[in-house]
């Protein structure tokens, strides 16, 4: 066991050994990281200590491989003796938080930074999470972001993200606030990992989850128009359009599960936000050749690339999800025009993948007990509005009988 002055009296001796010769300095280095690997977790006073000798580290202009070395050490100690005990944790984040974490977030040095991430990963808990919710200590969040969007193999940004900061929805909003169009993607696309994980959820998640949901419909709805951009080969990556497609996605993930479904067929405004937004693309596809135009190239060989491909495959399976075993809804979307320009959409088109299934889809969800909207395709077909080839294409005939027209699934004939 590190007897309890050693640590200190070897940071000492790193420091008076920064200007002698690099052999004194190596010897100094090795003696520190034996006695990091002797120290108990108990000893909290080496804490302290080792915070000082990061920021004494810190403070040298030398940034030789041997003091890196002494610095990473450092801090693997300090998430070694986080690991498990609160009381260490609690010691730690009193002593460095926020000044020593925002040091080390912004090295050069990935393994520092890897290191600083595992520290500040295992310290965070509710009640610290919220404290980076004071302005003066929101840039720790944003920085560990920084450090996702820079270093994607960084396990320990991912996971500070996805298990503490998504947790408060407060943090998050303050987060978007703050971040470029570039890093509110990255924050989307971790939303995204998360939405997407299968575990079964608490209460209190599923709430935090609509809390997050409520904030990005409304982001959507107000930034909605921006994807037009992308109609222009000069605006083909232009970053706000760009954040418009990742919110529609996460939309469309969090409408696909039960839970959060109900919640966002509720919300005002998403809905119609979603069918005005698919009649945008679509006139502007059919005004002048570009991205949102339908087209079919026989061969199939050709992928196209582009950030809006789905974009309109992705609007239609949102409105199929708000429309599911939702009567409001159904009816809303007969009342906004919306039935007639999804079957306008369900055809094959090389720019939005699967959009004729995703038609499907939202027709079956829009016609499930609902005799009027059955009844108005019906109508389409019968004078020629509606295709009856597409119609086929979906399971779906007209018949007949008692002078209406009813509209029944059938099976698809073989291709």
């Amino acid at each position: 066991m590190a007897a309890a002055g050693a640590l200190p009296a070897a940071a000492a001796q790193l420091g008076s050994a920064v200007a002698a010769a690099p052999e004194a300095r190596l010897e100094s280095v090795r003696a520190l990281a034996g006695l990091f690997r002797e120290a108990q977790p108990r000893n909290l006073g080496l804490i302290s200590t080792s915070v000082h000798l990061i920021k004494l580290l810190h403070g040298i202009q030398i940034k030789e491989e041997l003091l890196l070395t002494a610095l990473r050490c450092s801090l693997q100690f300090l998430g070694n003796i986080a690991a498990g005990n609160g009381d260490s944790q609690n010691s730690i984040w009193k002593c460095a938080f926020p000044d020593l974490f925002l040091t080390c977030l912004m090295y050069s040095d990935e393994k520092i930074v890897a290191y600083c991430c595992m520290v500040l990963f295992t310290c965070l808990n509710a009640e610290k999470v919220s404290e980076l919710l004071d302005p003066r200590n929101l840039t720790v969040a944003l920085h560990v972001l920084k450090v996702y969007k820079q270093q994607l193999e960084s396990e320990w940004s991912f996971l500070i993200v996805t298990d503490h900061l998504l947790k408060c929805p407060e943090l998050v909003k303050a987060l978007y606030a703050k971040l470029s169009n570039q890093e509110r993607v990255t924050l989307l696309e971790l939303i995204m990992a998360k939405v997407s994980e299968k575990n079964p959820v608490t209460s209190e998640e599923m709430n935090v989850f609509m809390r997050h949901a409520d904030f990005l419909a409304g982001c959507f709805q107000e930034k909605c128009e921006a994807v037009l951009k992308l109609t222009s080969a000069a605006d083909a990556e232009d970053e706000e359009a760009l954040v418009t497609i990742r919110l529609l996605d996460v939309l469309c993930e969090m409408t696909s599960n039960n839970g959060q479904l109900e919640h966002l067929q509720a919300l005002p405004g998403l809905l119609e936000t979603a069918i005005d937004t698919l009649r945008l693309t679509h006139l502007t596809g059919k005004q002048a050749v570009n991205i949102f135009t339908a087209t079919h190239a026989m061969t199939g060989q050709e992928e196209i690339s582009h950030p809006a491909v789905g974009f309109k495959s992705h609007l239609i399976r949102l409105i199929g999800n708000l429309c599911y075993k939702n009567k409001e809804n159904q009816d809303k979307v007969y009342e906004l025009d919306g039935i007639p320009l999804i079957l306008d959409n369900c055809s094959i088109d090389d720019n939005n993948p699967f959009v004729n299934q995703w038609a499907v889809y939202a027709i079956r969800n829009l016609t499930e007990q609902n005799e009027r909207n059955q009844e108005l395709i019906a109508q389409m077909e019968e004078k020629g509005l509606a295709d009856n080839s597409a119609l086929e294409s979906m399971g779906l005939e007209i018949e007949k009988g008692d002078g209406k027209l009813i509209l029944r699934s059938v099976r698809k004939k073989p291709s």
